[in-house]
């Protein structure tokens, strides 16, 4: 009797390999405490308020195997209405906070507003994505936080947070960069947190206004459990 081999296609053991690997971890998802929001809300600077922004944190973190933590948006409010202001640097925990690829940007509140490790290469969306930045197109940069560059929140009557993180036509919103880069007539192009007010003709708290000086609208977010 004669008998015939048969071969195996390569295909056919890349099919028995798949069928034991283990499944491709997420990128360090749960141990992510810091990261800039992928997307905006949408509403230029009208945020839906602190709670709006806080729950956007939370939406995106939760879709990234992030949720199990308390998340707040890096934001600061005005003194208004007899309410008193809110400093974003008090609204975020203590640290130490860490990207998803496990890098820490900072150790504690004091390092944040210090010498920190946020740059382009750090400043990772919830997927662990970066963010386009300037010279890239488009450049999405410009971070919402209404903030000076000690975290605190501005005083007078000059608006840098779009009312209160309320309104998508009239007022101004501070601005980071991400990338802690930009055009060289920009003194403060170097701040993550402080860097620049919106403009535009529509108020400078509207969409169109926000992208027309290279951002949209995003956020930083961090655990602040």
């Amino acid at each position: 009797m004669r008998i015939v081999a048969k071969t195996i296609s390569p295909f056919c053991f890349m099919l028995a390999a798949g069928a034991f690997a283990a499944p491709p971890a997420s990128a360090q998802s749960a141990g992510t405490t810091f990261f800039v929001t992928s997307t905006g809300i949408g509403n230029g600077g009208n945020l839906g308020g602190l709670a709006g922004a806080d729950n956007h944190c939370q939406t995106l973190a939760q879709a990234a195997g992030a949720g199990a933590k308390t998340w707040h948006a890096y934001l600061s409010t005005q003194a208004a209405n007899g309410s008193p202001a809110v400093n974003a640097r008090d609204r975020i925990g203590k640290g130490p906070w860490q990207n998803s690829k496990g890098e820490v940007i900072a150790k504690d509140v004091t390092e944040l507003h210090g010498t920190n490790n946020i740059n382009k290469q750090t400043s990772l969306n919830e997927k662990g994505e970066p963010i386009n930045g300037y010279g890239d197109q488009p450049n999405r940069h410009d971070i919402l936080t209404g903030s000076q560059p000690d975290g605190t929140a501005f005083a007078g009557s000059d608006d840098r947070t779009c009312k209160n993180w309320t309104s998508s036509t009239q007022g101004a919103a501070m601005v980071g960069h991400s990338d802690i880069n930009g055009p060289a007539t920009v003194p403060t192009v170097k701040s993550w947190n402080s860097a620049h007010s919106s403009r535009g003709p529509d108020g400078g708290c509207s969409q169109k206004d926000l992208i027309s000086t290279g951002g949209d609208g995003l956020l930083y977010c961090f655990a602040a459990n």
